[in-house]
Order: structure tokens, then sequence, then C-alpha cells
């Protein structure tokens, strides 16, 4: 009998970017408390766009239109023998009427929401969505759940956008 088959952890992330500010996720890892983008697993049965837009409201409550895919990313933990994600990073726009900048915190942690964070439902380990500018993002990198995070900021600064159609669903809806 042959050796079962690896495969990557197939993941997702979206960056927002308002007036120079970029929304990512406070979350509880088994690292403690870390910064991300909003970003996930790809659930079976859907598409990589569908589960961008997904994750980016789950974990924010913001609704999102991707543009642009900025990057494909592989990456492997140190320490975590055999693990390894493949993420695809999307450029996004906030849907229209959204408002832009609002800070939200998980009604999980009401009791640690700062003074205008709107509470809302948001998925289990998401303390709460912020807005940092890229000096912020620099200055707390040490807190970045993974180097993904600055490195697709960097990329979507260097003006890395490819063609949402580069990736081609063939049984997928795409959004």
């Amino acid at each position: 009998m042959s050796d079962p088959i690896w495969k990557p952890n197939t993941t997702v992330a979206v960056l927002v970017e308002q007036a120079g500010r970029y929304l990512l996720v406070e979350e509880l890892t088994e690292h403690g408390r870390r910064y991300n983008q909003p970003a996930g697993h790809l659930d079976d049965d859907e598409s990589l766009l569908v589960a961008a837009i997904r994750e980016a409201r789950e974990e924010t409550a913001y609704q999102v239109c991707p543009t642009a895919l900025v990057g494909i990313y592989q990456w492997s933990p140190p320490g975590k023998p055999g693990l390894t994600y493949l993420r695809f990073a999307y450029a996004a726009d906030l849907a229209p009427g959204q408002a832009a900048g609002l800070a939200v915190c998980s009604h999980r942690f009401a009791a640690e929401a700062r003074p205008g964070e709107v509470l809302a439902v948001l998925d289990d380990g998401i303390v709460r969505a912020v807005w940092l500018s890229y000096e912020e993002v620099l200055a707390c990198q040490a807190q970045h759940r993974s180097p993904l995070v600055l490195q697709c900021i960097e990329d979507y600064r260097a003006g890395r956008r490819y063609p949402l159609d580069l990736i081609c669903h063939y049984d997928k809806d795409v959004a």
C-alpha cells in the first residue's frame, strides 16, 4: 500500500486598505494574541473568491468585494514538520455603503471593548477587527501571526495585482 498523498492547507487572506490604513484582525492563537489579515481555510465545495468574501465577513463583519489577486504564498511554520500553508491573498474594497475605519470588537470580548468600537458577532478566536497604518503594522510585527502578514502588505504596497480571472474555477460559483 502506498503512503497517503501529502496536501497543503489552502487558505485565503483579504487585504483592505482605506486612507493608508489596513484592515487586520486581532486573534487568539496558541502563541497568544496575534495580528493577521482576515483569513482562513478554504471550505469544501467553495471557490477561493467566495472563501475570501466569507472569511472577511466572519472575522470583521465587513462585506468586501475582491478586486485583484495580490499573490500566492507557500509557508511552513517552524517546528511543525509536515504543515504547509498555501495562501491566496486578495486585494479588496469595502462593499458600497460601509464606513471604513470602524473598529469592531467581538461580542465575546465586550468587556475589553475600546471607546468607539462596535460590538459584532465575529468568528471564534477573533478579538477585534482594527485599522492600522503601515507604521503601526511594522511596529507590531513581533505580534503577527506569520511572516505572510507583512509580506502580503509589502506586495500590495509594491502594486502587485493580478486579475481575478488568473485563477479559473471550473466547478465553483465565483462570487
